[in-house]
């Protein structure tokens, strides 16, 4: 068995296809999507669609990201919406038009995918050893007590591990470099795919990856 951790997808099918062609990840394998599966990229409905495909065949735990937090809020303010646009929303809404002649709104995301950022993604997740997250945690604060800016949108900071002692997987502060960013305690695996990057796919345990990119391109590392 393995544990898949996949970083910030942002609506790059071919990246995310990419990475499962190479993984092939098995029946009794575990896979953790750390959010911001939508926004900048060209596919943000294809994503969805995907991973709950995925979750029909393999055990799948889906974490919430802040361009979740953005989307759900913009369907209730239009301040956050028109926001929400100017950071990958207008690319989100794009993948859901299906005729040329019409225009994206949100009335066009079907209810699977709202009921799939509502109630499926979570805020965080935790095994015996590891902990998954979206952005950040504080080193000295227990995981039920962190809060949302530090959840969801704060840059990943390196102070030191958890008092818990479990490492930590994130995503969310793209590592331009393309490569994971591991500080021994935490490793940070947004990769700058919607750029020049790629997509990144972490074997917890081993510490090896696969990444695909956006041109049907892979390749292979591991941590140092």
């Amino acid at each position: 068995m393995r544990n898949l951790a996949i970083g910030d997808v942002h609506g790059c099918l071919t990246a995310l296809e990419t990475v499962l062609t190479i993984v092939q990840p098995h029946k009794d394998d575990r896979l953790f999507f750390l959010g911001d599966y939508v926004d900048r990229g060209p596919d943000s409905r294809g994503v969805i669609d995907r991973i709950l495909q995925l979750r029909e065949q393999h055990e799948v735990t889906c974490l919430i990201g802040n361009h979740e937090i953005m989307m759900l809020t913009a369907r209730e303010d239009q301040g956050m919406y028109l926001s929400w646009l100017g950071y990958g929303g207008e690319e989100t809404l794009a993948s859901y038009v299906e005729d040329d002649a019409a225009d994206g709104s949100l009335d066009l995301v079907p209810e699977r995918h709202w009921q799939f950022l509502k109630s499926i993604c979570q805020p965080y997740f935790e095994t015996d050893d590891t902990i998954f997250v979206h952005a950040n945690v504080l080193p000295e604060v227990p995981l039920d007590r962190q809060d949302e800016t530090t959840l969801f949108w704060n840059r990943f900071t390196n102070r030191g591990p958890h008092r818990s002692g479990k490492k930590v997987i994130c995503g969310h502060t793209s590592q331009k470099s393309g490569l994971p960013l591991d500080v021994g305690h935490s490793i940070v695996i947004d990769t700058w795919v919607y750029g020049d990057g790629w997509l990144t796919c972490l074997d917890v345990d081993s510490g090896h990856f696969c990444q695909g990119n956006q041109e049907g391109k892979h390749r292979l590392g591991v941590l140092a």
